[in-house]
């Protein structure tokens, strides 16, 4: 064999030696088989699977659709409000008092008076909240503090179409607002019962919280509570006198006020207003005003443009454990006469005396001061009412004319003082009320504006921990403080005068099951002459 085939075989077999050695670290590298296109082509589609077959979950699924079938039936009756007002020179010092250290003075000193002397219009405050209609021809309930003081007021409804508001009336008191849109055909939320209205039911809360960028957002919850009263629940809600809130779990944030909170009937049956918040945003508790309530103002905001009151002429206080042993009620339950609110009271002029205890009004029964102010408040004026009350002698009945009222002070006011707390039942050591008193001086009396008629113990001070500590009293030393007008005189205990330190000695020792009824008179903010009447048990 030549040279050159000997070259030949070599190179050839080098050649089949490079391809197997190739195909050895190939293997070894694992390079894909296939192209792409192959690979892509070798897999099977993803296939749907279907939900999983739980029967348990009927309940569930079942409820699921029941709320969205509610919310889709209650939603086009909701409404975006927006109202804009003049910013008066307090709203300009409010926010200057909160910009930071060393900011005020970034801002033009007098700034709203040079406006006002170039005959430029002042600066606008706007603010947003909810509603929802109650008339297929334009009616819409809303929140008083929603609309308050707005010279323009625009309404946004769900499918997008927005229109200026007419403000129908306000009334400030029950926080109820109404407006009025020219509209037609639209769609009416159908409105429920508050009175009928069961704790632990689900509740829908819809509105537009936090401004335009979350409208018409439903929450869902409980009816947590009926019947709150004595809330301090914002600016808006200061010196207001008829609270008689539903609470809910159901989440509420600013600008929810005004908006509907419904059953799952897609019944309206209170209108949200108010959230308890150190942070001014949602923390659990929430607050909407009955609609029962809300009907009642609107009808006669519609009607009159304005609410017009009848009165018992009264000032009242929740009844507590003392009322109800003293008088023998069935259960703590009933309104207590603290006081008349002037001569001409028809409460007086009745019969009824401070201390009696008005359990029902026309069979209607009475558990809180709330209850009272709204059954009394919303009758006519001129119309008879029998009144069920008890006092140390049992149960009686009495026919009251009612009158009628300019403010709702005179309906039954919560108190002869607007601030006080609920009194509540509280021990304390035998023949100790923990009162400091002395007698009442000719000159002490001038001092405070009280007439020369008057006679009794002034209070000096309120030992701490005792029973009168829990009760609303005001002491010579509270004066001193600051912490109210003029000091309680004790005039009487059990309707005998009290002159000095041993006729409250005697009367505490003849307590009945150890409750002592006392008379209170002071100088009201009025400048007048005030007596109201107070329990303290003692043990």
């Amino acid at each position: 064999m030549s040279t050159r085939s000997r070259n030949w075989i070599k190179f050839g077999a080098l050649v089949a030696l490079a391809f197997v050695l190739g195909l050895f670290f190939a293997g070894l590298l694992d390079f894909p088989r296939t192209g792409l296109a192959q690979e892509r082509a070798a897999h099977t589609p993803i296939v749907k699977v279907d939900a999983p077959r739980i029967p348990a979950a009927r309940a569930l699924v079942d409820l699921s659709d029941a709320y969205a079938a509610v919310v889709d039936a209650v939603r086009p009756s909701v409404v975006y409000i927006q109202s804009e007002s003049p910013m008066s020179a307090d709203d300009q010092s409010e926010i200057m008092s909160q910009l930071p250290p060393g900011f005020q003075q970034l801002v033009p000193r007098g700034q709203l008076q040079q406006r006002r002397r170039q005959d430029q219009p002042p600066e606008l405050e706007h603010s947003s909240g909810s509603g929802f209609i109650v008339s297929s021809d334009g009616y819409i309930l809303t929140n008083n503090h929603v609309i308050e003081g707005a010279s323009k007021v625009t309404v946004r409804l769900l499918d997008g179409r927005e229109y200026t508001a007419k403000i129908v009336g306000t009334d400030k008191d029950t926080d109820i607002g109404v407006l009025k849109i020219d509209a037609s055909g639209l769609t009416p939320a159908a409105l429920g019962s508050s009175d009928a209205t069961r704790v632990g039911e689900w509740v829908l809360a819809i509105g537009n919280p936090l401004g335009g960028d979350l409208t018409f957002t439903v929450t869902q919850g409980i009816v947590s509570a009926k019947g709150r009263a004595n809330l301090a629940l914002g600016d808006f809600d200061n010196g207001k006198l008829i609270q008689d809130y539903i609470q809910t779990d159901a989440v509420i944030n600013k600008g929810n006020s005004g908006g509907p909170l419904v059953n799952v009937r897609g019944e309206v049956i209170g209108i949200n207003a108010a959230i308890a918040s150190q942070t001014g945003y949602y923390t659990g508790y929430a607050f909407a005003v009955p609609i029962d309530l809300a009907r009642k103002v609107m009808d006669q905001l519609v009607t009159r443009g304005r609410v017009e009151r009848a009165g018992l002429g009264v000032y009242v206080h929740d009844a507590n454990g003392e009322d109800a042993d003293y008088l023998g009620l069935p259960s703590i339950s009933g309104v207590r006469i603290e006081s008349y609110s002037g001569s001409d009271s028809p409460a007086k002029a009745a019969g009824i005396v401070p201390g009696d205890v008005i359990v029902s009004i026309d069979g209607q029964p009475v558990h809180y001061t709330s209850q009272l102010q709204q059954i009394v408040g919303f009758r006519r004026p001129g119309d008879v009412v029998k009144v069920e009350l008890y006092r140390k002698d049992g149960k009686h009945s009495v026919s009251v004319k009612l009158t009628s009222v300019d403010q709702p002070t005179n309906v039954a006011d919560a108190s002869a003082s607007p601030d006080s707390p609920k009194t509540t039942e509280v021990t304390a050591s035998k023949s100790m009320l923990g009162l400091v008193t002395e007698p009442l001086t000719a000159a002490t009396a001038e001092q405070d504006g009280l007439p020369n008629t008057v006679r009794g113990l002034l209070i000096d001070s309120v030992v701490d921990g005792s029973v009168a500590s829990t009760h609303t009293i005001c002491s010579a030393e509270d004066v001193q403080q600051q912490q109210c007008g003029t000091a309680d005189v004790i005039t009487a205990i059990e309707g005998k005068p009290v002159r000095n330190e041993a006729d409250l000695k005697a009367a505490l020792n003849g307590a009945v099951h150890n409750i002592v009824t006392l008379e209170l008179t002071s100088v009201g903010p009025d400048k007048k002459p005030t007596t109201r009447i107070d329990r303290f048990r003692i043990h």
